[in-house]
């Protein structure tokens, strides 16, 4: 081939490789996109950094983005996943004690509760005296 020879191009699917490269840099990119919202999340999570520093922290990953981001990971990576981990514990026992007191009262009623759905059973004349005296000797127990 000379010089003066020009290449042809063949449109984005011309070539097989051009497009596995262009595949590796939109995952490298879309990577580099999930690690810099981490970060950025980490930064308004941690309560002891100061807001000075989360500011410097931010302009810096503005910046100078990738550099700072891997500089990020390096020095505070342990305290992150440290971070994250509490609040996954955090937000998974707010949940438990919020399914625990919705499904509480219907899945472990009080001998309270029990003893008054069946003083009700026996004023809607549904039970006789002595199945409600049975019900309720068998929730006192």
């Amino acid at each position: 081939m000379r010089f003066t020879d020009t290449i042809e191009y063949q449109g984005f699917w011309g070539s097989f490789w051009d497009l596995i490269w262009w595949f590796l840099w939109a995952f490298a990119f879309i990577a580099y996109l999930f690690a810099l919202f981490a970060i950025i999340g980490d930064l308004f999570r941690d309560h002891k950094m100061k807001g000075w520093a989360k500011a410097i922290w931010i302009v810096f990953l503005i910046f100078v983005p990738f550099l700072t981001a891997l500089v990020y990971l390096i020095a505070r990576g342990g305290g992150m996943a440290e971070r994250s981990a509490a609040q996954v514990r955090a937000m998974q026992k707010a949940q438990d004690d919020y399914i625990k007191s919705v499904a509480g009262a219907s899945a472990h009623p009080s001998p309270a509760d029990e003893i008054a759905k069946a003083k009700a059973l026996l004023d809607a004349g549904t039970i006789t005296p002595e199945e409600y005296e049975r019900l309720k000797a068998r929730v006192i127990s």
